[in-house]
């Protein structure tokens, strides 16, 4: 199926003629685009490099750029998925004869999950490059962000597979070119991947690695699901699609990739070399820093005769990852039902990047089952990178009512509603001391845990009192007032650490419960980017403060004050200059109100 035109003809497409780099130009349109009401899909089909003076293919991005994009690309809605996905857990007894037949047909159907190797060549091998005509540079791949350390693919599906041949794996890591024939492989210690490169390396020998780029968009979702360990991601490619994932033979390894791809780039991986790796604007919206990883020895880079390069964006939410995660949402439920059968719903709010903030609806049976329910959550593939996460219960408003839900939450929390933890984070966190584990927070909104309420003052009144005691607090709001217990928000030039400030606030603790610290570089008026920068810069063992009934959050940059020894990392913030051309050349549209929720130049 051609998907640029299924866009195009539902409306969810747009063609960017104009002339456009992939230094910075064409990630910023797309990385603007997505953020906007009634976001497309965009086509580049003029790409230069002003640098290099080279001319490249289209390139297409934000092709998950809204919910019906998803819906018609996988031909159906995640719900379906799930409700499927749910009965295959669960089969009913057949009752009757007709029954039986539908059950052993749906049965025989499911013979169509699993992938097809192919003996021929696939049209990703229409026009083949060997050896010394290697050359990456020949795609165009992105530079994203101005502080990025090269330009990266950012939507390749890496093909591994273990020593033995016997498992397969599909992941999505971003990939930065280093020259002609040296590409980098950023696959976190978690991974799969990274797992295969650990059995070849204790073998002695080279990992063979194949990278798709295009084909069918499906494969790139697939590439993130969460699956368990062992179990390849074209298998729910083929579940979702109902005909099974058509592959062919690499020309120069043995990794089997889609037939239909655009692009392919082989390779092997030198178990033995790695390389420096970044800086890079990651999804958390956070530069990640320079650190070593494995380099890949391209051997060959096959193409189709028309090639479409697929690229995606990452950065501060919302991007379209938002989009891929809410089918992840929805079609995972009922594997995570498996674990928590009370699990009622489960929420990851856009702006908490997703693994820094879930919300979950349970049906509590005894005390303290949420936080069973927190410990069966960090326990489970994916979930386990959850840095905070929220249980309310049956009777709390839907999950994605924010605004009631928040209410519901406060009115209920006190200390004890607090489960404080530790555990494996995403890589890619930096706020734990640690890269790869850190502090977890469980929060138990499904007890009434509230002690009653405060004595509410108006912002004005509340922050004179805290300049009383430190000038360094500069501005102040209460969000939730209407709540038992207002989330009290204040920015502070940093004179002392948080635990003194909070300690020395404790004189007014008849008028809030729930501080939250800020560092100068916030909006208060903008709750949507407070929530963003609160998740991402917190862990919950070194930043939050419990006295009595009072807790402080401290989501403050750290330094060493703060016993942090770790490089505190940079926001990704849009080069102004390259927005403004985008701007006066039609590309983009000049739309003040989403440059400021988003904070599109920091």
């Amino acid at each position: 199926m051609d998907y640029i035109k299924l866009l195009k003809d539902n409306g969810l497409l747009r063609e960017v003629k104009e002339e456009i780099d992939i230094d910075l130009e064409i990630a910023h349109a797309s990385y603007i685009e997505v953020k906007r009401a009634n976001s497309q899909a965009l086509l580049f089909t003029n790409v230069i490099s002003r640098e290099t003076g080279r001319k490249f293919p289209p390139v297409l991005t934000n092709i998950y750029g809204s919910k019906r994009a998803l819906e018609l690309i996988f031909g159906t809605t995640p719900n379906t998925v799930a409700s499927e996905i749910s009965a295959l857990l669960k089969p009913k007894k057949p009752k009757n004869f007709t029954q039986k037949l539908n059950f052993l047909s749906y049965l025989f159907s499911m013979r169509k999950i699993f992938v097809r190797r192919l003996k021929e060549r696939g049209e990703c091998q229409q026009v083949l490059r060997f050896g010394e005509n290697v050359d990456l540079r020949d795609l165009p791949a992105l530079k994203t962000w101005e502080k990025d350390g090269g330009a990266f693919i950012t939507m390749g599906q890496v093909y591994t597979q273990s020593l033995d041949g016997e498992l397969q794996n599909l992941g999505m890591y971003r990939l930065q070119i280093y020259g002609k024939n040296r590409l980098g492989m950023h696959w976190q210690i978690h991974k799969d991947g990274a797992n295969f490169f650990g059995e070849y390396k204790r073998a002695g020998r080279k990992m063979p690695v194949s990278v798709a780029i295009g084909g069918d968009p499906l494969y790139i979702w697939c590439a993130q699901a969460p699956l368990p360990k062992g179990v390849f991601e074209l298998l729910l490619y083929g579940f979702i699609r109902k005909s099974p994932a058509c592959l062919v033979k690499s020309l120069t390894n043995e990794i089997y990739v889609p037939r239909d791809a655009d692009y392919v780039i082989e390779g092997f991986v030198d178990t033995e070399r790695l390389e420096l790796e970044g800086p890079f604007g990651d999804h958390t919206g956070f530069y990640t820093p320079i650190e070593p990883f494995p380099v890949m020895e391209v051997t060959a880079i096959t193409h189709k005769q028309s090639p479409i390069f697929h690229a995606t964006v990452v950065g501060k939410p919302p991007l379209e990852d938002k989009y891929m995660g809410w089918a992840t949402e929805r079609i995972f439920l009922p594997l995570l039902q498996t674990t928590v059968p009370e699990l009622i719903d489960y929420n990851m709010p856009e702006n908490g990047v997703f693994h820094n903030l879930i919300l979950a609806k349970i049906n509590t049976l005894y005390p303290a089952h949420a936080k069973q329910a927190m410990h069966a959550f960090w326990g489970v593939g994916q979930m386990s990178f959850v840095k905070h996460a929220v249980f309310v219960g049956a009777d709390a408003p839907q999950l994605t009512d924010y605004e009631a839900l928040a209410k519901f939450v406060l009115d209920r929390l006190g200390a004890r509603s607090l489960l404080i933890s530790e555990g494996v984070c995403d890589q890619l966190d930096h706020a734990s001391p640690n890269s790869c584990f850190g502090g977890k927070l469980g929060v138990d909104a499904t007890q009434d845990f509230s002690t009653g309420e405060i004595e509410k003052l108006d912002d004005a009144a509340l922050l004179a009192k805290f300049k009383s005691v430190n000038g360094g607090v500069s501005e102040l709001a209460q969000f939730v007032r209407e709540s038992k217990c207002p989330i009290c928000v204040v920015k502070f030039d940093k004179n002392v650490v948080a635990r003194e400030l909070f300690e020395s606030l404790l004189k007014f603790r008849a008028h809030f419960r729930l501080l939250v610290v800020l560092g100068l570089e916030n909006r208060l008026e903008n709750p949507y980017m407070l929530l963003w920068r609160v998740v991402n810069n917190i862990d919950a063992l070194r930043d939050i403060y419990i006295n009595g009934e009072q807790i402080c959050i401290d989501a403050t940059s750290k330094d060493a004050c703060d016993g942090y020894t770790r490089e505190w990392p940079q926001q990704t913030d849009c080069t102004r200059e390259v927005v403004d051309s985008l701007v006066e050349r039609g590309v983009v549209a000049d739309e003040p109100r989403v440059f400021e929720k988003f904070e599109i130049f920091g």
